[in-house]
C-alpha cells in the first residue's frame, strides 16, 4: 500500500490546496519553537474536520538526539504534554528527528534518547526520523517501534519496516514549501483529533468442516437413515470396501430431505458406473438423506459426509 502526505513547518497550505494535490496526511511539528513552525490547535481541528489524517514529529535542534536518556525523557514529557493539548489520542506515537547524518558511533546516544522517550511515553509511542541506517538500528534493537525514514543519507536503501517514507523535497503546494511522504503500512502513526485509526480486519480464520462418517445397513434392502446438520456439509460419499476378493458393485439409491419435506429427487449411486458421491443442491435445507440397498448387501459400505 502507499498513502500520499507531506510535511511542512511555517507554512500552511489551504485545506482546498492538499485535496486537491491529494493529499491524505500532513506530518507536523511539535517543538519549543515560538516562530510558527509547530502544529497548533485550530490547525488540528481544520485537518481533522476535513478528513486528513496528522502525524506528528518531534525536532528541537537536529542533533538533539545526542542528548542521550536524559534528554529523550525530557523531549518526550513536552512532547506528550503538548500532543494532548492538540487532541491527539494518547495511543498514538510520536516520531523523533535524528535530523543528519548520523553514524554508527552515534547510535549509542541515539538509543538512550530514544529509551528515555520510551520511559514517559511506552516504547509502543515511540518513533524515530532519520536515514536509512539509523532507522535500521533503532529499529534492529528496539529502541523504536515506528520508523520514518528520509530518502537523504540512504544511498537508495529503504527498510520495508518503517511505516512512513520521505522520498522527495523541494516542492510547494499553494506557495508553501513541501516534503514529498509515503505511509507504507496500515497504521503509520496517523490520527485526527479524537480519533486513532480502526486496525486492519482480519478476515476469520477457516473452519475445518464438520465431517459425518457411518456405516450402510447391509441386506436386500436395507435402510439406512443419516442425519445432517443444514449448512454444515454440502457433499456425501459412499465407500465400498472391497477389500482384495473381486465383488459385486456396489448400487444404492439415495433421497434428499430437509426439514421442510422430502426433495422431490432421488439418486442412484452405482460403483460399476463410477459414482459413488453427490453434491447437495440446497446445503442450508438439506438435514438428512434415505439411503436404500439395490445390490445384495454383501459389500459393507461407509458413508461421508463433508
Amino acid at each position: 500500500m502507499s498513502v500520499f502526505g507531506v510535511d511542512y513547518a511555517w507554512g500552511r497550505p489551504s485545506v482546498t490546496a492538499l485535496k486537491k494535490a491529494g493529499v491524505k496526511f500532513v506530518c507536523r511539528y511539535l517543538s519549543h519553537d515560538t516562530t510558527g513552525k509547530n502544529l497548533t490547535r485550530s490547525e488540528a481541528e481544520t485537518l481533522s474536520k476535513a478528513g486528513i489524517w496528522l502525524v506528528v514529529i518531534w525536532e528541537t535542534t537536529a542533533k538533539r538526539a545526542l542528548s542521550g536518556r536524559s534528554g529523550g525523557k525530557a523531549d518526550a514529557e513536552d512532547a506528550a504534554k503538548m500532543a494532548r493539548g492538540l487532541g491527539m489520542p494518547n495511543d498514538r506515537p510520536i516520531y523523533f528527528a535524528v535530523d543528519w547524518d548520523a553514524t554508527a558511533a552515534d547510535q549509542a546516544a541515539i538509543n538512550a534518547y530514544l529509551d528515555g522517550a520510551a520511559s514517559v511515553i511506552g516504547r509502543a509511542r515511540v518513533g524515530v526520523y532519520a536515514g536509512y541506517w539509523p532507522v535500521k538500528r533503532s529499529l534492529d534493537g528496539k529502541h523504536a517501534t515506528y520508523g520514518w525514514q528520509t530518502y537523504a543519507w540512504s544511498s537508495g536503501h529503504w527498510d520495508k519496516r518503517a511505516q512512513l517514507q520521505q522520498y522527495s523535497n523541494e516542492h510547494t503546494i499553494d506557495g508553501v514549501d513541501c516534503d514529498y511522504d509515503r505511509g507504507v503500512h496500515d497504521d503509520y502513526g496517523q490520527w485526527r483529533i479524537g480519533v486513532s485509526p480502526k486496525p486492519p480486519t482480519e478476515p476469520p480464520p477457516e473452519e475445518e468442516p464438520v465431517r459425518y462418517y457411518g456405516q450402510l445397513n447391509n441386506g436386500p434392502g436395507a435402510v439406512t437413515p443419516i442425519s445432517l446438520h443444514p449448512g454444515d456439509v454440502g457433499a456425501i460419499g459412499f465407500i465400498a470396501d472391497n477389500g482384495i476378493a473381486q465383488k459385486p458393485p456396489v448400487k444404492l439409491r439415495v433421497a434428499l430431505h430437509d426439514h421442510k419435506g422430502w426433495y422431490a429427487r432421488e439418486i442412484e449411486v452405482d460403483s460399476a458406473k463410477g459414482k459413488t458421491w453427490f453434491d447437495f443442491r440446497d446445503t442450508k435445507t438439506t438435514d438428512g438423506v434415505s439411503v436404500v440397498r439395490e445390490d445384495d448387501g454383501s459389500v459393507p459400505v461407509a458413508w461421508d459426509a463433508s
